[in-house]
């Protein structure tokens, strides 16, 4: 009873929601952390973002009920994907200071102009070609109110992210996508993707909105208010 599945963002993996799943569970929420293809423990495999849409369809589609989805970050266009898959299993799409793609979008055409973010100052090209965050961008954009144990933990654990998912454009149906009711969560300390950018990715997408007094990763810094937020939105 209460699924909530939960996507993580760029770079990240399942791992970065080892707090929220104490934290629902003692709501009465059942969570589900996603592992995309190409991270985590799921690293070497092909990220692009089709692929990461089936993975997060496949668990639904395992679910005994339609579930909340929450996508975090760069996860805002994986659930956004999935819903023209599978609306029929989700209950409501949550952005999570997200990149919520609507039909003809782009994650990279929706972060542009985004004058609060610092993020882009800190991403270049790794070894292999994919894009990595340079070390001294990882706490500000990511983790500026976070533990020092879980920004050692995500320095351990983070992986280069291929930049397809960035540049492909889903194809996403107002019968198929456009008929699954839309929450947003805006971090109002987020330096990766800039409050103003999240107000106006909530707004455009008609999704009811709730603001919290946070950085870019809640799930760590904020585990317990992050969870009560999510129960009330599902």
């Amino acid at each position: 009873m209460g699924h909530i599945v939960l996507v993580h963002g760029a770079w990240h993996g399942a791992w970065c929601w080892y707090r929220m799943l104490p934290a629902l569970r003692a709501l009465g929420l059942t969570p589900h952390a996603v592992e995309l293809p190409g991270h985590g423990l799921r690293n070497g495999e092909t990220q692009t973002l089709a692929a990461y849409a089936e993975a997060v369809a496949g668990v639904l589609r395992g679910l005994p009920e339609p579930a909340l989805l929450v996508g975090h970050s760069m996860g805002g266009g994986v659930i956004s994907a999935t819903a023209e898959l599978v609306p029929e299993r989700i209950s409501k799409l949550v952005y999570l200071c997200a990149l919520a793609l609507l039909p003809g979008d782009s994650i990279f055409g929706v972060a542009g102009g985004d004058e609060e973010s610092i993020l882009a100052g800190y991403m270049q090209p790794g070894a292999d070609g994919r894009i990595v965050v340079a070390d001294e961008g990882i706490r500000p954009c990511f983790y500026a109110d976070c533990s020092d144990a879980d920004v050692a933990l995500a320095r351990l654990l983070l992986v280069p992210q291929s930049a397809e998912p960035f540049g492909a454009v889903p194809e996403l149906t107002e019968g198929r996508f456009g008929r699954v009711p839309r929450s947003y969560i805006v971090c109002e300390q987020d330096k990766a993707i800039g409050p103003k950018k999240q107000r106006w990715l909530a707004e455009r997408a008609g999704a009811e909105t709730v603001a919290i007094a946070r950085s870019h990763s809640p799930f760590f810094s904020a585990p317990e208010e992050l969870a009560r937020v999510l129960k009330d939105l599902a």
